[in-house]
């Protein structure tokens, strides 16, 4: 089991953890929520590429489960994007059937941040793309100026390279304190 560390400054109120004290631990250039680790891969690649590449990294495309993580990470992406089409691939596909997401789990969509406004919602499976006329089987995110209502999700052909989320369970550690 791994140590986490947390510093305390005021000498005089550093006492040790109370036992069995846990906490979650990510590996270097993983960055920690919850009990989750996340790595954000800045080499733009294919869908499956991107999941290999997850993969290899002892994780997957990530999956999100909740809104704490969409928040969390639509706001961690606002600060990695460099322009409005620098998004994210995530673990989210209707590849298999069409209209039917599933995540790289295999389960179903539940919540949903599709991007949308009056003119265009999405996913829209756009086909006159040139880039796939099978369409939009996979799901990027992201919107640089930051998105309304967390709603920042994107169908996009598996094929296009993009950036990429991965995710992985974090180390439980021992939570150990150091006095300064």
């Amino acid at each position: 089991m791994r140590s986490c560390s947390k510093v305390q400054t005021n000498p005089s109120s550093c006492k040790p953890p109370p036992a069995g004290n846990r906490c979650s631990k990510c590996q270097h250039g993983w960055e920690s929520h919850g009990r989750m680790c996340y790595h954000f891969y800045n080499k733009t690649l294919t869908w499956d590429e991107s999941r290999k590449n997850c993969k290899g990294l002892g994780g997957d495309l990530v999956k999100i489960d909740s809104e704490d993580e969409q928040r969390f990470l639509e706001g961690t992406l606002r600060g990695k994007m460099e322009a409005n089409e620098d998004k994210f691939w995530i673990g989210l596909t209707d590849s298999k059937t069409e209209s039917d997401w599933l995540w790289v789990d295999d389960s179903r969509l539940g919540m949903s941040f599709w991007s949308g406004t009056d003119y265009k919602m999405e996913p829209d499976n756009w086909t006159n793309n040139g880039e796939n006329p099978e369409g939009e089987d996979c799901v990027r995110m992201g919107e640089k100026g930051g998105a309304e209502n967390l709603k920042c999700w994107f169908d996009k052909s598996c094929k296009v390279p993009h950036k990429s989320i991965c995710e992985k369970q974090a180390e439980e550690g021992i939570l150990l304190s150091r006095c300064v």
